[in-house]
């Protein structure tokens, strides 16, 4: 299997070693990863502030990119969902279906693909997952509370694997961080208020690391953590998953 490695503008940008350890992670998973040098925006900024015609172009070169893998993963719920979900704004050839079709998350790719575990991982912290709502809901990587169906979680799992890796549980586990993009632009006082709540459920309950499988929402956590001083870290699920390995 020949797996494309996507990583979204952000994380190249701003936070290289969530990729790194993703492209590390990987390896020792033993997968055959490539890098098209070439990559570029997946186009969801557009398409989450309505100028989904513009993404287009944005949206077919990532076709163009990625279509000879046998399988894209990127260490992002919210782009992998645009893809998997948003691409139907361009006709449906055969390579865009293929890209739909076997676009993964890194955590769902692990789990639902691969159906491998993570062994040899420590990481001997207090950690609070933070289930990003298009990976929760639009990817389905766990169940959701509104929702009166069995409970599982890919990500708790993976972190359950983590040689002493302490799982802290929260009052409000699948409450959405206020981040949503361009919301957090738009309407910046309801983010910033559902961030800061979201920020003191984790310390509430005595948390030293919040994790996630989207950076974009740890980003905004991060901001507001920094921005008042607060005694808590944000790591990409990538980063502990990746830990001593």
């Amino acid at each position: 299997m020949k797996v494309g490695l996507f990583i979204p503008c952000y994380i190249n940008q701003l936070y290289p070693n969530v990729a790194i350890a993703t492209l590390e992670l990987l390896e020792k998973l033993n997968v055959d990863v490539y890098y098209p040098l070439n990559q570029t925006c997946c186009g969801q900024p557009l398409g989450n502030s309505g100028y989904e015609s513009d993404a287009k172009g944005a949206c077919q070169l990532f076709v163009e990119n990625f279509k000879e893998y046998d399988v894209v993963v990127g260490p992002s719920g919210s782009c992998v969902h645009h893809i998997v979900e948003h691409f139907d704004l361009l006709p449906q050839t055969e390579e865009v279906k293929k890209i739909r079709n076997n676009t993964f998350e890194l955590c769902e790719f692990i789990v639902k693909v691969l159906g491998k575990k993570i062994e040899g991982a420590s990481f001997p912290h207090k950690v609070g997952l933070h289930k990003s709502c298009h990976g929760l809901r639009g990817l389905k990587l766990g169940s959701c509370s509104e929702k009166v169906e069995p409970y599982f979680s890919i990500e708790e799992d993976l972190l359950n694997e983590v040689e002493g890796l302490e799982l802290m549980s929260l009052n409000r586990k699948d409450e959405c961080c206020g981040f949503g993009g361009t919301f957090s632009v738009f309407e910046e006082a309801i983010s910033v208020k559902m961030g800061k709540d979201k920020i003191q459920d984790h310390l509430d309950n005595g948390v030293e690391i919040i994790t996630g499988a989207d950076h974009s929402c740890l980003m905004h956590l991060e901001g507001l953590i920094n921005r008042n001083k607060q005694p808590i870290k944000v790591m990409h699920i990538a980063e502990i998953l990746n830990s001593s390995l």
